[in-house]
């Protein structure tokens, strides 16, 4: 991991959770919101926040129970969609382009679902819609030593990729936001049909294959950035 960019460290309270994010960019460039996946924090970006900074406003959150950010002790794909929504309320950022990585994709997807007016683009790294009986994610031990997010978040996020609401997957094909979609090729613990399936389904989706695995912008940071950049730059905000 590269060392931390520029920017500043923040926290707020939404929802009576604190959550903490890195701020980085000029105040009047677009804003960028940035989540991670499961059992990572902001620092998973510092490979690629540089680049993306230098043309938008950043804000890489810490989701509940991850990095900086309390632990509440309850967990789910909708709780930590409408902290973000909250989020956005309390920094005053009415739309704003998103990326979600895995876990954070799967939050990115649900937040477009259910509030698309809140989104000018969309970009989902490595990651589909959950669908009954697509992904097995059974419960996991908690480790012996301490973990720098909450381990009862693993499990609560595996219990619902494991048996998901079948509405999330059936509503993928009312998402119009621009969307691209980021696969990372057959070193992906990812079924990567299952991303086309769901681009196919989007009204306006594009699936570009990177390589590099599920950790896309950690294994080829300049290729991913490439990627979002030239799709937030080449779709005009509506």
């Amino acid at each position: 991991m590269s060392g931390s960019p520029v920017g500043a460290l923040c926290d707020l309270t939404v929802g009576g959770v604190d959550l903490a994010y890195r701020v980085v960019g000029d105040p009047a460039d677009p804003p960028l919101v940035l989540l991670h996946g499961l059992g990572d924090d902001e620092r998973d970006w510092h490979s690629v926040l540089p680049a993306l900074a230098d043309r938008h406003r950043v804000y890489a959150l810490d989701l509940r129970g991850h990095g900086r950010s309390a632990r509440p002790g309850r967990y789910s794909f909708e709780l930590m969609r409408d902290d973000v929504l909250g989020f956005l309320d309390a920094v005053d950022v009415e739309r704003c382009a998103m990326i979600g990585h895995s876990m954070g994709g799967t939050v990115a997807i649900l937040l477009a679902e259910a509030a698309p007016h809140r989104l000018t683009h969309l970009v989902v790294e490595d990651v589909f819609a959950p669908r009954p009986g697509t992904l097995r994610r059974p419960p996991l031990t908690p480790p012996d030593a301490p973990t720098p997010f909450d381990f009862a978040a693993v499990n609560a996020i595996r219990a619902q990729l494991d048996d998901p609401d079948p509405a999330w997957w059936d509503r993928t094909d009312t998402v119009d936001v621009p969307t691209l979609v980021i696969g990372g090729g057959p070193d992906s613990t990812m079924p990567q049909h299952l991303l086309a399936e769901m681009v196919d389904r989007m009204p306006d989706a594009t699936l570009v294959t990177i390589g590099g695995g599920h950790h896309v912008h950690v294994n080829r940071p300049a290729e991913f950035a490439a990627a979002v950049l030239g799709f937030l730059a080449a779709r005009a905000v509506r």
